[in-house]
């Protein structure tokens, strides 16, 4: 029997997921919280789930392993050395699972990214691994997310592992991550979309460098990574349900007007360039056309209330989807239409800027410049005088945002907006600089200060 492997995106958490199949039966690697995208997916192809399989623990997203299992009545297979408070299916290292004659599925233990990481690997005539966080695209796994004291075991671990994978398994064999696609659980990003051991051996840091050079460089470019992974590995151990896709309350004017009063956030979610042309004051733009999820649940004060705010229901129920999967389990409230639909107070706005037009206005009146990346992506290049803070630090250091006409600015403009949105929240007058760093900051003329 053919034997089809199809993934699963999630590009707004940089992951995939897979579901693989012999034409009657199928087994499904690292499912996201929304299951109904794989029972869709096998329904459509006409194959009953049996399997499921879990990589690790995972930090970057709530597992929808055990919701599927119960669901399909499929075997749920997780490291038997994983503390877990759910009943499952332990599997160890060289553990073999035959879902079906044509899915032979051999258990390899890949430590790196966790100390109990498991790969997969999928024998027969489509040989694949499916490698979960540890060996991906150019990369591995990241292996500070348990604690700054393990990390450089679990770099050490996480090279050895590469290694016995690629001493394993054949230079055909297909190389199939969940992390590598934009997840801050990669060390490192790739814009490859497929590999193998054979491409791996002679590109990956992990096979190509010894272990002190590589385990050297990992730990040095390890930046930060968001706030709600602390969140994600206790609710993956105590067995998370299923996802709560139920539409939210609708909320009127004066509904929304209390909960902004309480301290809950008002998300709202069209483009930032809608955005700044005119939005209810207070809110807060996390556009549903970036990566939603990740910035959301990185600034956020975890448990706050979240109201959404989008032009149409279809909107409301893509950033739901996005935020269960990360354990914010149900909105607060929902209001769709146009924000002057959803206040009674003059609409704010901002301007929105390019590079070549910050380096005019520059000549003409003193502005203050507010770089929102991240600590290392600063220090390799940034606009001489700005002041870099983080946007994942924008919450805790506004008293370090400077006075006057700020022009905020990001690598593509997505992460100036939210700060935009904060910072007018809070009183600023703002622009929202729109462009690319990396193509057009320098060419403006602008004074680029590099690292040696």
């Amino acid at each position: 029997m053919a034997v089809t492997i199809l993934p699963v995106e999630t590009p707004s958490l940089g992951d995939r997921s897979y579901l693989v199949h012999d034409g009657e039966v199928a087994f499904v690697v690292d499912p996201q919280r929304d299951t109904d995208r794989m029972t869709d997916l096998a329904a459509s192809c006409g194959v009953r789930i049996t399997h499921v399989f879990e990589t690790h623990i995972h930090n970057d997203y709530v597992t929808g392993g055990l919701a599927l299992a119960k669901e399909t009545g499929a075997a749920y297979h997780v490291n038997a050395d994983d503390k877990v408070s759910f009943e499952h299916d332990p599997v160890s290292d060289g553990d073999v699972v035959e879902v079906s004659d044509a899915l032979r599925v051999r258990v390899v233990h890949t430590p790196g990214h966790t100390f109990t990481h498991l790969s997969y690997v999928l024998e027969g005539e489509t040989p694949a691994v499916f490698s979960g966080g540890s060996l991906l695209f150019g990369s591995t796994g990241r292996p500070d997310l348990l604690g700054p004291e393990h990390t450089d075991a679990l770099a050490r671990h996480q090279h050895a592992s590469a290694h016995k994978l690629a001493d394993q398994l054949a230079d055909e064999t297909q190389v199939m991550p969940t992390h590598g696609f934009g997840s801050f659980c990669s060390a490192t990003q790739s814009e490859s979309t497929s590999s193998t051991i054979g491409q791996e051996r002679r590109s990956n840091p992990a096979l190509t460098k010894d272990e002190e050079a590589y385990v050297a460089e990992i730990v040095a470019g390890l930046d930060a990574y968001p706030a709600y992974y602390v969140h994600m590995g206790p609710a993956n151990a105590s067995g998370p349900s299923g996802a709560d896709l139920d539409a939210p309350e609708l909320a009127d004017k004066e509904e929304l007007r209390k909960r902004l009063e309480a301290g809950e956030w008002l998300v709202d979610l069209r483009t930032r360039t809608a955005f700044a042309a005119g939005h209810a004051p207070g809110t807060l733009n996390f556009g549903i056309d970036g990566q939603f999820a990740t910035y959301l649940g990185w600034l956020i004060p975890w448990g706050t209330p979240v109201t959404l705010l989008g032009e149409n229901a279809e909107q409301v129920a893509e950033a739901q989807r996005e935020m269960v999967r990360i354990g914010i389990d149900h909105p607060a409230a929902a209001a769709t239409g146009k924000p002057e639909e959803w206040t009674d107070e003059p609409l704010g706005s901002f301007e929105r800027a390019t590079f070549a037009d910050l380096s005019q206005v520059r000549h003409h009146r003193p502005v203050q410049v507010l770089d929102v990346r991240r600590g290392q992506e600063f220090e390799e290049s940034h606009i001489e005088g700005a002041v870099n803070v983080p946007i994942h630090e924008i919450l805790q250091r506004l008293d370090e945002v400077p006075a006057g006409e700020v022009w905020v600015h990001c690598a593509g403009g997505y992460r100036a907006s939210i700060v935009a949105s904060i910072l007018a929240a809070n009183g600023h007058r703002v622009v929202a600089v729109d462009d690319s760093y990396g193509e057009h900051a320098e060419e403006s003329g602008l004074p680029i200060v590099k690292a040696a």
